[in-house]
């Protein structure tokens, strides 16, 4: 019997790629771009174990039509683009990737908070464009972080070690998530609960590293925005979906917040074109776990979840 054929979607670390290539025949996405449908559709053919990204969408359809597969590991600690429920029905293993995108991700946060808040962007640029004289008092003057209080929304991993982050810059932590922790929980994290109208009028800061599901999509609009202080700073390393970006343009454009941070948007990898205008948002392309290490360790991770589930042993993060 060969080698059973595994497809990714897009090319990983080679730390993931040589263990595969060991024991299956892969097939790597060609392009240096992600697949449509269509290609998806027609490239997995045939494919018993497939790593994919959160941008490829692994629905019903595209289970039911790929009778040979037995195995998806997501390229992701995410998984809203995988039916899972669909996957079990069709004897289907599913994976992701918690853990190893954590501390990465929770970095990146605090990069695009810091940046938005002191201005770091316009900063380099009015240097570059040779614009710096000399010292002004009032030379691109940002908002201070020691002391102030941030909220974050979505206290699980990434929301704790983004909080933990913020106990060394001396500030009141605030969170809001699905089930709150225990009081022995928060006393040891440092973090109060808040529901989240009472969180985005308190808070100095604010950060998004929540899931997408029926309670996030479009949690954040123009009636939030009007709730959160004029010297507000929001960041979202979670999912797009979670703001309503038009909306989001409008609050900054009229100053209602002072900037924000992201990551994600919401039509991705479309960007709402006004916000390529604004000097006070801070964008970086879905780059939250993009560090060597972290995308090494799930490059790794992908590969034992579906050597494991091709071997019928039990997965290392499995989530069927």
């Amino acid at each position: 019997m060969g080698k059973k054929r595994v497809f990714i979607t897009r090319e990983i670390p080679e730390s993931g790629l040589h263990s595969l290539r060991e024991e299956c025949d892969v097939k790597v996405n060609p392009h240096a771009r992600n697949l449509s449908q269509q290609e998806l559709m027609e490239m997995s053919k045939g494919a018993a174990g497939l790593i994919c990204l959160l941008s490829d969408k692994i629905d019903r359809e595209f289970i039911e039509s790929h009778p040979e597969l037995k195995v998806i590991a997501n390229y992701a600690v995410g998984y809203n683009n995988i039916d899972v429920q669909a996957a079990t029905e069709n004897n289907v293993k599913v994976a992701n990737g918690p853990g190893v995108l954590t501390e990465a991700t929770a970095d990146l946060t605090w990069s695009l908070l810091l940046a938005a808040a002191r201005r770091i962007v316009e900063s380099d640029n009015y240097v570059r464009q040779g614009k710096f004289s000399g010292w002004g008092p009032k030379l691109l003057r940002g908002h201070s972080v020691y002391g102030k209080t941030i909220g974050i929304i979505g206290f699980g991993h990434i929301g704790q070690a983004v909080g933990k982050r913020a106990r060394g810059f001396g500030m009141n932590i605030l969170y809001n998530k699905r089930n709150p922790l225990s009081a022995k929980q928060e006393s040891e994290l440092g973090a109060e609960f808040r529901e989240i109208p009472n969180l985005l009028q308190e808070a100095d800061f604010i950060t998004i590293n929540a899931p997408l599901n029926d309670g996030t999509y479009s949690l954040l609009g123009k009636a939030e925005f009007e709730l959160m202080k004029k010297t507000a700073v929001l960041v979202n390393t979670g999912r797009g979906k979670i703001i309503k970006e038009e909306e989001l343009v409008a609050a900054l454009q009229k100053k209602e917040i002072a900037a924000a941070g992201l990551d994600v948007y919401e039509n991705e990898p479309a960007i709402t074109p006004e916000l390529l205008k604004l000097d006070n948002v801070v964008l970086t392309p879905h780059t939250g776990s993009s560090t060597y290490q972290a995308r090494s360790e799930l490059a790794e991770l992908a590969a034992k979840n579906i050597l494991a589930g091709l071997k019928g042993e039990e997965m290392p993060s499995s989530l069927n």
